[in-house]
């Protein structure tokens, strides 16, 4: 049974879930870190909200590890490089609470033009400065928005509704859905310059980090106001309270900060601006939204292997996982008989693996594959590097400098379904392919281009020889006389008197000394344990 801890405030409902899917679920709440590495060694999943940090430290104490949950849409405070190094898989609940935090930018946006917060606070204390508080219409302005994602899209929706003009920058942004949106696409300059408002909708990137710096808020157009609901770090706090103090800014609205919680910061005390303590999905419905769908994304994948808004590996829909599972273990399967095959010659130094190829034919070619060349380059990179899954072998192959290719052939072969793995070294290429038989059980086809049918064993040997009678004899006496026993026997050969290959599945592991009496063997090439 899989274990989750629920390490932040969640809904009731989430653990729900857990338990009537027959997860495990400990919930313990504000723990320090130190007391969450102490308990954290038996977890398989971690559900979180903004106060549990995940980090290096914290993972390195949780070897079991295999999915952090986070209920909402950012993930500063997990490190996501470190997660994904440990295979670990990371989830957001992106849509949660898009909506909640889209009406609080846009009330955000009503507040700083009406100057509510001051008017209320006015009035409350029995004055009544009606001219004090002369606002501005939102009918007519420019909203300018940076990032135009799931949140900033549905704050365009509204904002055109308001009969704003709406101009957003977002490198992600196709023309197409500009067009649906009914917003205009610019470059950052040209919505510095031309903006009235400025609302952020962006990721805290190394690339977006200050992106309303000093420099750009001086490029802002005179008068202009800054909403942000993002994430701090976006804006340069200070160089944005002298804005507003010199009057080249009209003012800004924050519910965020670079330091949370906010205690101080150079905006506070500051006319026409508006703070709120990081309310964008501070609504029941949205707390409930992200418990619940954080609580499902971790158990479909615990349980099915299904991924859902993962930060860090292909999404793979509940519907898939039943149907590309059987794939994925034959693209496993593969990538490990040709890492394991690869690895006995890399210790030579232009033996290292330079590009690896996935070619799908038949009915694999129409799935997800994502997954499947996820599941292939693991294979292929564990016996070589040790502990490599779908999760982190993308980036390992990458970091590497191993070219990665996928092709697809629509073409119909001999199989109905066919994986073909192939792995280049300085010295030499090395293919083998697979299929599906009875539906769902690999099997092995074709080695180094040469037919050989053998279905796969937790333990098998690999023998390449010269095509000569008295190899099989000798062979099967060697084993035999070392009360090997064989479970299953296949060949294979190129022509006859050329290469052929011999698949043996073995009953246990293969002990050295007959591993080396193989090898010793006359018209014997090669000889390499396998295991599965």
């Amino acid at each position: 049974m899989p274990k989750v801890l629920i390490s932040d405030k969640l809904s009731p409902a989430a653990v729900e879930i857990f338990r009537r899917r027959g997860i495990e679920v400990d919930v313990k709440p504000g723990l320090s870190p130190a007391e969450l590495r102490a308990i954290i060694e038996p977890y398989d999943g971690l559900a979180v909200r903004s106060a549990t940090k995940v980090t290096r430290e914290l993972m390195e104490a949780a070897p079991n590890l295999r999915v952090v949950g986070r209920a909402g849409i950012g993930v500063d405070n997990v490190d996501v490089t470190s997660a994904t190094n440990r295979g670990v898989v990371v989830m957001n609940t992106p849509h949660g609470n898009a909506i909640t935090t889209a009406e609080h930018a846009i009330a955000m946006m009503f507040a700083l033009a009406r100057q509510l917060p001051e008017a209320s606070a006015s009035t409350k204390a029995g004055k009544w400065e009606k001219n004090r508080f002369m606002g501005v219409e939102l009918f007519g302005k420019t909203l300018g928005l940076i990032g135009c994602g799931n949140i900033g899209s549905i704050v365009a929706d509204r904002a055109v509704g308001l009969k704003m003009k709406v101009i957003a920058f977002d490198p992600f942004l196709s023309e197409r859905r500009a067009l649906e949106l009914g917003v205009e696409k610019v470059e950052l300059a040209d919505l510095l310059e031309r903006a009235d408002f400025i609302s952020l909708h962006a990721p805290l990137t190394e690339q977006t980090r200050d992106i309303l710096s000093r420099e750009n808020l001086e490029r802002m157009k005179k008068g202009a106001r800054v909403i942000n609901c993002a994430r701090g770090g976006l804006v340069d706090e200070a160089a944005l309270a002298d804005a507003i103090r010199s009057g080249h800014l009209a003012g800004a609205a924050l519910d965020v900060f670079e330091t949370e919680p906010a205690k101080e910061s150079p905006l506070f005390g500051l006319e026409n601006v508006v703070c709120t303590p990081h309310l964008g999905a501070a609504t029941a419905e949205a707390q409930e939204n992200v418990a619940l769908q954080v609580a499902d994304q971790m158990a479909d994948y615990l349980l099915t292997g299904a991924v859902s808004n993962a930060i860090n590996m292909p999404s793979v829909t509940a519907e898939e996982a039943p149907r590309l599972k059987p794939y994925m273990e034959l693209a496993r399967l593969l990538g490990g008989m040709a890492g394991q095959l690869t690895a006995v010659q890399a210790q030579e130094s232009d033996n290292a693996i330079r590009a690896i190829r996935v070619e799908y034919e038949g009915a694999v070619a129409d799935l997800n594959r994502r997954p499947l060349t996820a599941a292939a380059l693991a294979g292929v990179l564990g016996p070589l590097l040790g502990s490599v899954n779908m999760v982190n072998a993308p980036v390992v192959a990458r970091e590497r400098g191993i070219e990665v290719a996928e092709t697809v052939l629509e073409r119909s072969g001999e199989y109905q379904t066919l994986v073909r793995l192939s792995v280049a070294t300085g010295r030499f290429e090395r293919s083998v392919s697979g299929t599906l038989v009875a539906g769902d059980k690999p099997r092995l086809v074709e080695v180094k281009g040469i037919a050989v049918e053998a279905d796969f064993a937790p333990h098998m040997l690999y023998v390449t020889n010269q095509d000569k009678p008295g190899f099989i004899g000798r062979f099967g006496m060697t084993l035999a006389d070392a009360g090997i026993n064989i479970a299953t026997f296949h060949l294979g050969r190129s022509a006859p008197g050329g290469d052929a290959i011999c698949l043996v599945g073995l009953d246990g592991p293969m002990p050295e000394p007959v591993l080396s009496a193989v090898r010793h063997l006359p018209l014997v090439v090669q000889a390499v344990p396998l295991t599965f």
